[in-house]
């Protein structure tokens, strides 16, 4: 293996020796999810024609639990590297700011999709698999973990201590996420809450992954697509050039 593959084996290796912790925990807590709205709310909530609520639940709980997972493991990695102080044994190699970026990012990509693969299969006991377009399905999960690893790897490089990721966290990426339409199809909203809707871009995350699953969406997969694919390079275009710098684990 090369440089970047064996940070890559190493940062997979890192949940993957935890994953009851990294992949179970966030599984139960989907389950968990779905057992309590879709109990509550079924029958009493219209979405798509034909697609009940618990159904309607599934694809949302997977891509929530994938996106919030990607983005905990960069960003966890690199905030424990710098106050265990093990980073430095990375920065001795000659690894390329590139090298880190795809370990880093593709690790986030691998935990994120075993956790949405996990929720999916523990999700088929209360409603019957259905696909109605599994490529868009598989391109939105894959754009989204990379994107959600790539805002994790942004986060841990500026985050010091655990307080602040824990922050960044909390007052940014979980209400994002909730806020997405994850449990709700936003055009039962107010006009005015579905045009805030519309500037939140978790909300085309979860809503291309959803049309993966039942062909019908709140907007169009293709202006998603795009909205995903442009964030996802203009992130990316940031995270590149602040590992290029060395910006706050070579000073």
């Amino acid at each position: 293996m090369n440089g970047w593959q064996t940070l890559f084996y190493k940062e997979v290796l890192r949940f993957w020796k935890v994953s009851f912790q990294t992949i179970a925990a966030p599984v139960l807590t989907a389950v968990l999810y779905l057992l309590i709205f879709g109990h509550v709310l079924q029958g009493r909530v219209t979405v798509f024609n034909d697609v009940s609520y618990t159904a309607f639940l599934v694809p949302g709980l997977v891509m929530m639990s994938l996106l919030q997972n990607a983005f905990a493991n960069s960003s966890s990695s690199l905030v424990q590297s710098k106050i265990m102080g093990s980073l430095v044994f990375v920065l001795l190699t000659p690894l390329s700011h590139w090298g880190w970026f795809f370990a880093f990012v593709g690790a986030a990509v691998v935990r994120g999709l075993a956790v949405g693969v996990g929720v999916y299969v523990v999700t088929l006991f209360f409603a019957p698999p259905h696909f109605a377009s599994l490529p868009w399905a598989l391109l939105f999960a894959v754009l989204g973990a990379a994107l959600m690893g790539t805002l994790g790897l942004i986060a841990g490089l500026w985050a010091d201590k655990f307080d602040q990721m824990a922050a960044f966290q909390n007052f940014v990426i979980v209400p994002m996420t909730f806020l997405s339409g994850v449990f709700y199809s936003i055009q039962s909203l107010p006009p005015f809450w579905q045009k805030v809707s519309h500037l939140n871009p978790f909300f085309y995350m979860i809503d291309g992954f959803r049309y993966g699953f039942f062909g019908q969406s709140d907007t169009s997969p293709w202006l998603s697509l795009g909205i995903v694919g442009v964030a996802w390079l203009l992130v990316s275009a940031l995270a590149v050039h602040l590992l290029r710098t060395g910006y706050k684990i070579r000073n």
